[in-house]
This record gives structure tokens, sequence and C-alpha cells, in this order.
């Protein structure tokens, strides 16, 4: 299994993709750190669009950004599955290890980790550019305060989870382009749509699940209005969520003829 789960890794790194992929996320990151920079405290009307730093939860909303290149990792667990079926390569893999359940647990296993690695990068980046943001407009600046560690810690989660999640989806719809369409009109249409329109129904989808493990209660780090479950309901909710795509992955790629 040691030697399945390093040459997945291989396959990974063999490609710019992830390269890619890495600053897309990073990117969007940033652009959602920005935001908050910029409008922090700043009025808008008579009203603050965003609170103030000294607010503990624009602090949070600040390292909370980090979470939001999980798009991109789910897009990398789509295409480590679809482009093997894309390209034929799949049967060749199969050949080497006739037991396709080695192959997947090899597969769910490199891209977990990968994942947890673009979390960890997008942490960094983040709180690279956050710690002088707020030293700058007044707000705290140390990262054991106001829930930070567990807001850090749940974005590696979850970008590592969405890679599951990524890999159970391109497994289920084997066409690439079609998996990311899904995916890209998922998390950026349908679930912002459900969870202004039915926020109680929003609370309970992967989207949902970030919020509560980064504690984000509201789109703009204000005081909120957002439904969400507790924290650790969040972590629950999104290791089930990465569960049963891992194993939507496993079921479809052991059962299915290779055409």
């Amino acid at each position: 299994m040691i030697n399945l789960v390093r040459a997945e890794l291989l396959k990974i790194r063999s490609t710019r993709m992830w390269i890619g992929m890495l600053a897309l996320s990073l990117g969007f990151s940033l652009m959602g750190l920005a935001v908050y920079v910029a409008l922090a405290g700043v009025e808008m009307d008579g009203d603050m669009a965003i609170a103030p730093v000294t607010e503990p939860s624009t602090v949070r909303a600040f390292y909370a950004s980090a979470s939001g290149g999980v798009l991109f990792m789910m897009i990398l667990g789509i295409m480590g599955i679809t482009t093997e079926y894309r390209h034929q390569t799949i049967s060749g893999t199969f050949l080497v290890t006739p037991v396709r359940g080695r192959v997947l647990a090899a597969k769910l296993i490199s891209y977990f980790l990968f994942g947890a690695g673009f979390g960890l990068a997008t942490v960094l980046v983040t709180v690279a550019v956050a710690l002088p943001a707020l030293a700058i407009k007044g707000g705290s600046t140390s990262l054991l305060d106001h829930d930070v560690p567990l807001i850090l810690g749940g974005t590696v989660l979850a970008m590592a989870l969405y890679a599951l999640v990524g890999l159970g989806l391109g497994a289920l719809i084997r066409n690439q382009i079609a998996a990311i369409i899904v995916a890209v009109g998922w998390v950026q249409l349908v679930e912002g749509i459900l969870t202004v329109a039915l926020p109680e129904v929003g609370q309970w989808l992967p989207a949902g699940a970030v919020r509560a493990i980064t504690l984000t209660t509201s789109a703009f780090g204000g005081s909120g209005g957002l439904d969400t479950l507790p924290a650790w309901g969040g972590v629950l909710l999104l290791v089930g969520y990465g569960l049963a795509f891992a194993a939507v992955a496993t079921v479809t790629t052991v059962r299915r003829d290779i055409t």
C-alpha cells in the first residue's frame, strides 16, 4: 500500500496542474482576505460594511478566508480520477494492481494528504498576510485568541476532505468536463442559493460544514445571520461527506467496466 500511495503522489506531482490549482486556491483566498482588509470598519451609507478589526468576528473572518479555495482542491480531486479514464491510463493501473480497492484506497490516501498540504500552504500564506494587516488596522495579532487555531486547523481538514469529495464526484460522473461543471455550479451557485433561500438546509451542505468549522456566521464577517452548526458538528458533517464520497468512488470504480 505504501508503494501505491507513493505512486499516486508521484502522479499528482508529475503534472503542473496541481501548481495551477494551488495558485488559484491561494489567489481566491487572498482575494477574500483583501475584501475584509479593505472594508473592515469602513462606513458605507451610514453603516459599517464589516465590523472593525477590534471585533472577534472580524478577526475570525480574516483567517477563515483561507478556506475560500476549497473548490480548487475539489477540482484537483476530480481530475485525479477522470484524467485516468480520459487517457485510458486506468487500464494500465488496474493491470499492474488488479485489486481495484487497493488502487482506490491509495488514491484516497494520496489526495487526502495532498489536500492537507494544500490547506497548510493556504493557511500559512493567509496568516502571513492577515497578521500584518491586523497589526496595521489595530486588531489582535495573537494566533491563540478568538478560536484562530480551530479555524486554521479546520481549513486544513476541509481542503483534505474536499479532495475526497472531488474523487467521488469524478468517479461517479467520469466525464472530466461535466464533473468540473457540476462541481463549480454546485459550489458557486446552488449552495449559495440554498444558503440564502433555505438557511436551515444550507447549514447541512458541505459549505455549511466549512462555515461551522471556520466559525463564519455571516457573508461579510459581521454579527451574522446564517444558520450554522456547532464547530464539532461541522467537523463531523464534513468528515461524513468525505467518507460518503470516498465510498462512492470505491463502489463505482470497483463495479464498473473500464471502457
